[in-house]
Formats: structure tokens, C-alpha cells, sequence
């Protein structure tokens, strides 16, 4: 192996890789049981998992060459981009010594299409199928899916990869003809159908076969770009409670655009997303996932952007002012984790405390719950019940009490309530 080449390819292809958001904790429990090396046991690069692990991947393209022109895209043919190509042995073997010297623990790799998308995923699959068979690598592995590939090579790389996404790219078709001409949104929809079916294919033959082989464990993703074109907060999440009522979707990722081209179907050069609406997409996303929020909920007609000021649970809060004060003693579940400042584990919490004695400030605070966010939304053992408040009124005590307190948190994969 040629270092200096090899190096060279990692900076380009590294680099041309990182405008891909869509891998966060994985999901997959595959173990190494078989004296390989690498276990995918909780999560992957910059993810947080369940205990609190932060683990990290090799995240490249196994090529920027593309034989597309998506005006949002670095690597498309027409942007004047150092190209380069990795071989399948040369991924294969990075990724390899990567792994033994403690890098990563696990390979993210996606990729622009050679030439057509079943040549381009091809090579894809064989860099997972090698990793697996020779190197008995049992590290977690996210394949990107080529648009357009045919079932059988999905199918095969489901056998090898830990998680398959597919991106939707933009939000609307609309948007996706104006931006990227060359792609159809049923070359997308398709193989997520697809991947859809064969997992739970594969989860029903597990029950009756044992020795069933893996299939894509951790699920499908995908991911969209936002601000690239005018779509609203409203059409976004709507979209992506689709692909979760749909095609099971694991997670669905936003990622902001950001000025690489003075096209001007684009935003101006100099006129980024901003990140707080990357970060408020996240979080409504959330809270459709864990909360039970729907979509309406979050974001309507009159209200069609998440507001830039405060999270979507304590906007949804200040406009449903007539439903608080709550009794922490004896509101359900589902109504005290809407409260701002109570999460999940603290509802839950909550909910088994009280059988034993009633709860006052001082019990909450320990619980974990956000005392200084919540109070204006509960009433418990040692508080009366606080007065009416105006929605806007209370938005700016609550702003001005939690703004040294409350930085918001711009990792897609934290619980932010």
C-alpha cells in the first residue's frame, strides 16, 4: 500500500464524506461470538449510547466521481473537486488498520456513482462482504444505498451492513426535479419499500429458524437536506412521520444546507441554515418518536415553522396554556412527560415515587426533572397553584430565568426534555 497515496485519498474522500449527518447511534446487537474482532454492540461515530459511550467510525466515500449534477452537492460532475477513488481492497484494508490501532469502531461508507448505481453499489456490498468474511470483523458497518440498484444487491448488502439508508435528498419532488434533474423520488421510495419488507421477512423466518443470518439489524435510515429550497418545518415533519409510519424508518436525518455553489436556484454564498433549525427540526422529530406528539401538534397551517427562540415542547406547552397547571400527584403518564422539563425516564419516575408519598419541589429536583422550566406547568405537595399566565409572558420568564441555564444542544441524538 502506497502511504502517501493512500493518505492523499483519505483527506479527499474523508472530506467530500463529511456532509453526510445520517449516522448517529446504531442500534445494532451484533456481537462478536465467532474470534473475530470489532463488536457493534451499542452505537457508532460521535454518538452517545445508552451508557454513555462515545464511539466513533471511519466515515468516507469509496469515491467522489458522480456521474450526477445535484446543484447541493460537493462531489457533483460539474464542481471543479480533486477526485479521487478508493479500491475495495484499499477500503477494505483502512478501515482494517484503522480498527487495530483503536481509531474506530466501526465504517460508515457511502459513496458518488461510478458509472451506474448497481456498478457503484456492487463495490459497496464487496467492501462489507470482505470486511465480514476475511477479516471476521464484526464492527458495525453503514452502507449507504445507491438510488436506482437493483433488489438483489440491496438485499445482499442488508446480509452484510448493519444499517442500510437511503436519502431522500430533498424534501419535496418538486424541490428534488429543480435541484438534482437526474434523480426520481420512486428510485428512492422503492428500495425503502424494499429494505421494509425484507426485515420483517427475515424477523418472522428468526422465529421459526434459528439460524437465520442477520439482516440490516439496525434498520433503514435517511436523510434530507433543509433551507436549500423553501419547504416549511410543516412539510419537513410531515414528510418524515411518513417514512416512519411507512417504511419503519429508524431515524430520519436534517441536514442544513450549507453554500458550496453560486447556482442561483440556491441560497446566496454566504447565507448558511442556520443551526438552530437543524437542531428544532431534531427535537419536534423526538417528540413525535418518544412523546407521542403528532405533527399537528408541533407545527400547523398558522404555525408552519418551529420557533427559533424556545424547543417545540414548551411552544406546544405555551399554546396549550388551558391544560396547566397539572398535579404531578395525579396527572397520567402521558400528560406529565409533555410538561417542559420533564423527560421520559423522569415521568416514568415520577409515576412510581408518588405511590409512596406525595412529591414537592425538592423530590422532582432529585428525580432530575428541570425545576426551573417545569414549575410554571405543575403544582405539587409543598406549591399552590401559580396563576394564569399570558403565553408570551410566560415565554419571556421562562427565557430570561433558563438562558445562562439552558444552552440548547446541537447533537441530533440527545434527549433535549
Amino acid at each position: 500500500m502506497n502511504i502517501d497515496r493512500i493518505t492523499e485519498k483519505l483527506s479527499i474522500l474523508a472530506d467530500a464524506a463529511k456532509y453526510d449527518v445520517s449516522c448517529a447511534s446504531s442500534g445494532s446487537d451484533r456481537k462478536n461470538n465467532n474470534k473475530g474482532i470489532g463488536n457493534a454492540s451499542n452505537g457508532i461515530c460521535h454518538a452517545y449510547t445508552e451508557d454513555g459511550r462515545c464511539v466513533s467510525l471511519l466515515k468516507i466515500l469509496l469515491t467522489n466521481h458522480c456521474i450526477y449534477d445535484c446543484a447541493y452537492c460537493v462531489s457533483r460532475k460539474s464542481n471543479d473537486v480533486k477526485r479521487a477513488a478508493f479500491t475495495v481492497q484499499e477500503a477494505v484494508d483502512l478501515t482494517i488498520n484503522f480498527y487495530r490501532r483503536n481509531y474506530i469502531e466501526g465504517l460508515f461508507l457511502s459513496s458518488g456513482i461510478f458509472s451506474n448505481a448497481d456498478y457503484t453499489m456492487e463495490r459497496l456490498v464487496l467492501v462489507a462482504k470482505k470486511l465480514r468474511t476475511e477479516h471476521k470483523f464484526n464492527g458495525y458497518i453503514h452502507l449507504k444505498t445507491i438510488p436506482g440498484a437493483s433488489d438483489d444487491l440491496v438485499k445482499e448488502a442488508g446480509l452484510w451492513a448493519d444499517r442500510l439508508s437511503i436519502n431522500v435528498e430533498m424534501p419535496t419532488e418538486k424541490s428534488l426535479a429543480l435541484l438534482a434533474p437526474d434523480k426520481k423520488r420512486a428510485d428512492m421510495l422503492r428500495p425503502m419499500q424494499f429494505l421494509k419488507d425484507a426485515i420483517i421477512q427475515h424477523k418472522e423466518e428468526k422465529k421459526i429458524f434459528s439460524k437465520v443470518p442477520m439482516f440490516a439489524p439496525a434498520g433503514q435510515s435517511t436523510q434530507m437536506v433543509i433551507g436549500a429550497t423553501p419547504e416549511t418545518d410543516l412539510e419537513i415533519l410531515y414528510l418524515a412521520n411518513g417514512f416512519y409510519k411507512k417504511f419503519n424508518m429508524r431515524r430520519v436525518y436534517y441536514s442544513g444546507y450549507v453554500p458550496i455553489s453560486n447556482d442561483n436556484r440556491l441560497p446566496a454564498i454566504g447565507t448558511p441554515v442556520p443551526m438552530i433549525r437543524e437542531n428544532r427540526l431534531y427535537q419536534a422529530d423526538w417528540l413525535m418518536r418518544f412523546y407521542g406528539f403528532a405533527v399537528q401538534e408541533i407545527v400547523n397551517k398558522d404555525n408552519p415553522l418551529l420557533d427559533a427562540d424556545i424547543d417545540p415542547k414548551l411552544s406546544w406547552a405555551l399554546r396549550n396554556l388551558h391544560l396547566f397547571p397539572i398535579d404531578i400527584n395525579k396527572a397520567d403518564y402521558q400528560l406529565i412527560v409533555r410538561v417542559p422539563g420533564i423527560g421520559i425516564q423522569s415521568a416514568k419516575k415520577i409515576c412510581a415515587a408518588r405511590k409512596f408519598s406525595k412529591l414537592g419541589s425538592t423530590h422532582l429536583k432529585k428525580i432530575g426533572v428541570a425545576h426551573n422550566r417545569a414549575r410554571y406547568f405543575i403544582h405539587s405537595a409543598n406549591e399552590m397553584e401559580l396563576k394564569d399566565w399570558q403565553p408570551q409572558q410566560l415565554k419571556s420568564i421562562i427565557l430570561k430565568e433558563t438562558s445562562s441555564k439552558y444552552q440548547p444542544n446541537f447533537s441530533p441524538q440527545l434527549n433535549l426534555f
